[in-house]
């Protein structure tokens, strides 16, 4: 009684880091203040004689001010309040009172997503430390790939030694690559040492078996497939006898239907045929949602997370226990792609204090109940309704009203006919068609970015949820090592969240209506974030031009408002790497953060922008491409050196590096004006600024110039960037005469 008595988890608020964002704001914001008075009536005092080639300079940085003064505004609702949570997984209740889990892991292009990664995902999360008998694992194959089946009938035949030498030694690391690779020592006796071995012979078996239905079979994903479901089991068995006897939990493989002709709604689709097919089978309550690359590397974390969903006080409206996305393959304080996603994190920690988190992709416990919907309807609604929001599978409506048992066995699928018409019917390309899936049931399609819009509609409908940071990461995960691919990642995630902020869901309006002020700020900031390219733009080519042309955008030194602006710069740098220090990194993160920023501003962002609007006007339609998740030797070198590579797409780095020569000759040669002119009081401010960004962004100077590996800047682009930037100097200079 005394141990139940406990708590599951306590919240520890951050008062150091919110008594400093709470001080920085007010004082940041005094500042900005003055900042716009100045603004104002230095437009206003332009004399009209010359006010057509002023105005629209002193405009433009205007609009860059106010931008990312509004973009300021709604970051600080992250930073009011940040809460850090604590778990005691030790006293929750016997394995026998343990609610059971369904694990979805999505796969797409085996080509793109190598299959032993996949399959070490999958053996990973067989191994979490849970009931066997109330874990099941579905592995859904977008690609419909043959390669991926039998390797998955592999990994199982694997994990049935894998599994219960991990139980019997207490291994931590149940990722057998990552285990073998880091000689974890489980056991000091004889015994132990003999069977990691053979362990060990068994993986490499394996692989080697992988390897061979690789070479023997046609690795590509297919477009244009028959639905699979199947439950992987001993072919030498008894058909009757595959589930949880032999302590492995249940594998279901699932590869939906896909049509040319029919919408695929990219990984919500996907992800809502597992929701339905599991529902048949499993039917658990909660549902454990990963990436394929991002495997299990804390097996407790289910327990962890069952400290919030079994907590009485929080489980009636918690909806997902969010843990963060931390990446095995970079390299801490020398992350060069700011891979490692820490202004999330930091954002979450302050969500935490407020209603929850949004989903970040992959590594949540979610309830199947948030995702149903069940709650919108009245307990007695008619069937027909029933069948408008859930499809016309009776069977699945059903299992609706008992998600906490089984809606048949387990091992029913492989010999019940009418349970495999009926699942094949689930993952049917047409079934969403003229129900509520993706809308208000399931998740939701809206927008490329499926995890933040069901996120925020969860949120939106009034559930909560919490995010969890343990000491020792519970999932790791692989992260792009090339700026190309990291560009690319990047525009399609501000693509989807583009979508949502140009839609009638905007957080602002669709938002403030249905959650706390607060809250919708949170998520207003990553719905407009990629409105970051317009002040980029702005403050990368205006000053710099005005400069060559002579014509003044800032302050005078001997002018009082020339501290202001200083010090509006020097604060937002120091609280900048005031947070990155607070979170265990070193200054170099924070130049590097700076830097890819900016990279992302006038490239991602940009062109998220761009095609959002393209496709809200009709011109263009979202398209989702799988960033590869096989690592290059020649970039990862590049990586392991801090060397960028630069061989990104022609268009990113023709932008870039034309911006930077713009840059590096608006400094020379507009410094020299200056100086020759004795105008230094009243620019140098604007001299300063592409000297910045010039310092900032040397490794372009490197690549374009001094390096000759693989990674460096094509000659071409370097070439062409050169005559841009060149003709636009000219241009600028030409004004001034």
């Amino acid at each position: 009684m005394e141990k139940s008595s406990l708590p599951l988890n306590e919240w520890q608020s951050m008062k150091i880091q919110r008594a400093i964002n709470r001080l920085h704001s007010f004082i940041h914001g005094a500042a900005l203040s003055a900042l716009f008075y100045y603004r104002i009536t230095s437009i206003a005092a332009i004399p009209k004689t010359s006010r057509p080639i002023l105005i629209l300079p002193h405009l433009l940085i205007f609009t860059a001010e106010l931008t990312l003064s509004f973009i300021w505004l709604l970051s600080q609702a992250s930073l009011w309040n940040p809460v850090a949570r604590t778990v005691y997984p030790e006293r929750l209740p016997g394995d026998d009172q343990l609610p059971s889990v369904d694990v979805f892991v999505c796969t797409a292009d085996p080509a793109k997503e190598p299959s032993l990664e996949v399959m070490n995902t999958v053996i990973s999360a067989m191994a979490l430390d849970y009931p066997p008998d109330k874990l099941h694992l579905y592995l859904s194959d977008d690609g419909g790939s043959p390669v991926t089946l039998r390797a998955l009938r592999r990994a199982r035949e694997f994990a049935k030694v894998w599994i219960p030498f991990c139980r019997k030694y207490r291994v931590k690391e149940r990722c057998p690559e990552v285990y073998f690779m880091r000689e974890e020592i489980g056991g000091s006796d004889g015994h132990f040492f003999v069977e990691k071995n053979a362990i060990e012979k068994a993986y490499e078996d394996f692989k080697n078996s992988l390897g061979k239905i690789i070479a023997e079979a046609h690795v590509k994903a297919s477009r244009d497939h028959s639905p699979t479901i199947e439950v992987i089991s001993d072919r030498n068995s008894n058909v009757t006898d595959s589930s949880n006897d032999d302590g492995i939990p249940l594998v279901v493989y699932v590869a939906r239907e896909k049509r040319p002709s029919h919408p695929h709604n990219f990984k919500a689709g996907a992800l809502n045929v597992l929701l339905r097919v599991s529902g048949m089978i499993s039917n658990s309550p909660y549902i454990l949602s990963l990436d394929c690359d991002m495997y299990c590397n804390d097996p407790t974390s289910a327990r962890q997370a069952m400290c919030f969903h079994l907590d009485t006080k929080l489980s009636q409206n918690l909806a997902f226990v969010q843990f963060p996305q931390i990446f095995h393959n970079i390299r801490r304080n020398h992350d060069i792609y700011d891979a490692a996603l820490r202004f999330i994190w930091t954002k979450w920690d302050g969500l935490n204090g407020l209603n929850g988190p949004g989903l970040t992709g992959t590594a949540f416990y979610i309830k199947r109940e948030a995702l149903c919907g069940i709650r919108k309807l009245q307990p007695n609604a008619k069937h027909n309704l029933l069948k408008e929001y859930y499809g016309s599978s009776n069977d699945f409506i059903k299992s609706i009203s008992k998600i906490y048992r089984p809606n048949y066995p387990t091992n029913a699928l492989l010999t019940d006919v009418a349970l495999q018409k009926e699942v094949q019917l689930l993952a049917s390309c047409s079934y969403d068609i003229g129900t509520k899936w993706g809308q208000e049931v399931g998740y939701r399609y809206f927008a490329v970015v499926e995890d933040y819009f069901t996120g925020f509609n969860l949120h939106c409908e009034g559930w909560v949820s919490v995010y969890l940071n343990p000491s020792r990461p519970c999932f790791l995960g692989s992260s792009p090592m090339s700026l190309g691919d990291t560009l690319v990642q990047n525009t399609r995630w501000f693509l989807g969240l583009s979508q949502v902020a140009l839609s009638k869901y905007s957080p602002l309006f669709y938002g403030a209506l249905r959650m706390s002020v607060l809250q919708s700020m949170v998520y207003a900031e990553l719905a407009y974030y990629a409105i970051y390219f317009l002040p980029v733009y702005i403050l990368a080519l205006v000053p710099q031009l005005c400069l060559l042309a002579g014509i003044p955008l800032y302050p005078e030194v001997s002018s009082p408002f020339f501290a202001v602006f200083v010090f509006i710069f020097v604060s937002s740098q120091l609280k900048h790497a005031q947070e990155v220090m607070a979170s265990g990194n070193s200054l170099t993160s924070w130049v590097n953060e700076q830097r890819v920023w900016a990279m992302k501003s006038l490239t991602s962002y940009f062109l998220a922008s761009v095609n959002a609007i393209l496709e809200k006007i009709g011109l263009t339609k979202a398209s989702f491409v799988p960033t590869s998740k096989i690592m290059d030797n020649e970039v990862s070198k590049l990586y392991q050196m801090g060397k960028f590579d630069f061989q990104a797409p022609s268009l990113f780095m023709v932008i870039l590096c034309t911006l930077y020569m713009l840059n590096l000759a608006s400094f020379v040669v507009g410094f020299g004006k200056v100086l020759q002119n004795g105008r230094m009081n009243e620019m140098v401010m604007q001299a300063f600024l592409p000297l910045f960004g010039a310092v900032l962004h040397y490794p372009l100077m490197e690549g374009m110039v001094l390096r000759k590996d693989v990674g460096r800047v094509s000659p071409s682009v370097s070439i062409l960037s050169v005559a841009i930037s060149s003709t636009v100097s000219a241009y600028a200079a030409l004004i001034a005469r």
